[in-house]
């Protein structure tokens, strides 16, 4: 039961939160573990125990590489959208991780607790969209589980897993930001093909990666300011370059991420 929540430590909980297998569950656990947080009833911030290298995972999805995934219509009807949605209900479920992963990763550092109520803010979001999509997910008869996904996204995170600059470079300033660049198309799609459930689940979400890109650069530019690091946006682009295989993917939602805070001047030279 969620109200069997016990841990001293922030940290502790984050881990709580990726130790929990069951996909609902985790979105479950994870918004409580930010309820405990914001209300501050941890004592501490830091973990006691380990970090798992990955995140418990349900037995369903079957995940498969990239690749392998079938590509998703929305104009396939129902099951189209059904597949649209799975697959961005499996991106939130791995969000809330990375979101949880980061804290408790990087909880021996020297940040302050603004750091914290930041990324238990984002995990938070990111449980309620699992939560939102699933249920729209039942709605339309399917569930998570139901399609096979990928694994790709928690590449990202064991890439990053060293430093906390690398990870704040490529998780949201690289994928949260791509989440802005595509997902007014589906929204566009979606109200075509009458869904407006759908799509207003979507642009929910959509608005809150834009406070989830802003959490990334700020925090991005304070570990800069933090080692000296005087040209962030260089700074940026190499780490970029060194842990995101496949380079930045034009067109970029230039609106969305000006509102974000993250300047074209970061990625515009990856845009050939």
């Amino acid at each position: 039961m969620i109200s069997s929540i016990h841990a001293s430590s922030l940290g502790d909980a984050a881990v709580r939160v990726l130790g929990t297998a069951d996909a609902r569950q985790k979105a479950c656990v994870a918004r409580e573990v930010a309820k405990t947080w914001l209300g501050r009833r941890y004592d501490i911030v830091g973990v006691t125990g380990a970090v798992p290298d990955r995140p418990a995972r349900p037995d369903r999805p079957v995940l498969m590489l990239p690749r392998d995934v079938p590509r998703r219509k929305i104009n396939a009807g129902a099951a189209g959208r059904i597949a649209l949605l799975h697959a961005l209900a499996h991106i939130e479920l791995n969000a809330i991780d990375l979101a949880f992963d980061i804290i408790a990763r990087f909880s021996h550092q020297d940040l302050p607790d603004e750091f914290f109520d930041d990324w238990i803010a984002v995990g938070d979001d990111e449980a309620r969209h699992f939560l939102m999509l699933e249920d729209r997910l039942q709605e339309l008869g399917g569930a998570y589980g139901d399609l096979p996904a990928h694994d790709g996204l928690w590449q990202a995170a064991m890439e990053t897993a060293h430093d906390v600059l690398a990870r704040l470079a490529i998780v949201p300033m690289v994928l949260e930001a791509r989440g802005l660049d595509v997902t007014p198309d589906m929204i566009r799609r979606l109200e075509i093909a009458g869904d407006q459930e759908s799509a207003a689940a979507l642009t929910i979400i959509h608005d809150d990666e834009i406070g989830h890109v802003a959490v990334g650069k700020r925090w991005f530019d304070h570990v800069c300011a933090m080692r000296d690091l005087s040209d962030p946006v260089a700074v940026w682009q190499d780490l970029v370059r060194k842990h995101f295989k496949g380079g930045l993917k034009p067109p970029f939602n230039t609106a969305s991420r000006d509102l974000a805070g993250f300047p074209e001047q970061y990625y515009a030279i990856f845009d050939a």
